[in-house]
């Protein structure tokens, strides 16, 4: 007995809840899918509408998508990250695994060269890209209720340092007046980046710059 709420802990206190099921475990799912955009009623009730929105939080986390609320999806839930990929929100992904994450949020993206290969400038590639930045375009999307296109990722021909696109911290967004909307509606303006791009930042810390042909969006956490 050591106190810590570690894995095996954490197992035993879990409820496995899914299609079908009813009460506290229940609600306590639908307040957290909640957090995310989900826009459930918390009535206890793990009908259709709380399967498919299950399975859609799952798929965007790389988690088996079937609708079960077991220790994984309990753990990203909560953290908002998934132990079960080997890794936290921390965790470099390859282009395949962020465009799996991508295409279960309804996220689409686009390149001039329709290509994927991160050494191109005209490609739109999502190799090196973190974790949290992947979580971070899905929460935007579940929060804005906005149709999002991602338009740069960590392909090279961006500008460099610590927080850029090479290292995985950022992606471009196509400016539909949706988004654009949300942004300036939801975060404060905290000022204007060297190249005359207004900058806006999120509570979270992450900054987005709204430059001449896209939303250039920096996710610190």
């Amino acid at each position: 007995m050591d106190g810590i709420v570690g894995g095996d802990t954490w197992s035993r206190l879990i409820v496995t809840v899914g299609r079908g099921a009813n009460g506290p475990a229940v609600k306590a799912a639908q307040v957290q899918l909640n957090r995310y955009g989900y826009g459930l009623a918390v009535d206890g009730d793990f009908g259709d509408g709380t399967d498919a929105k299950v399975k859609s939080f799952q798929s965007s986390k790389g988690l088996d998508a079937d609708g079960i609320i077991g220790p994984d999806t309990w753990q990203a839930l909560v953290t908002g990250s998934s132990g079960s990929n080997g890794g936290g929100t921390s965790t470099v992904l390859t282009h395949s695994q962020a465009a799996a994450i991508f295409n279960g949020a309804g996220i689409g993206w686009t390149s001039s060269g329709n290509c994927s290969n991160r050494n191109s400038t005209s490609c739109t590639s999502f190799d090196g890209l973190r974790r949290a930045s992947a979580d971070g375009a899905v929460a935007l999307r579940r929060a804005s209720n906005c149709a999002l296109t991602i338009t740069g990722g960590s392909e090279t021909g961006h500008a460099g340092g610590t927080y850029s696109h090479w290292n995985g911290y950022k992606l471009d967004f196509s400016p539909t007046g949706c988004l654009s909307n949300y942004i300036t509606g939801t975060f404060p303006r905290t000022g204007t980046r060297g190249d005359g791009a207004a900058l806006y930042t999120a509570p979270s810390g992450n900054i987005y710059a709204r430059e001449s042909s896209h939303w250039d969006v920096t996710f610190l956490n």
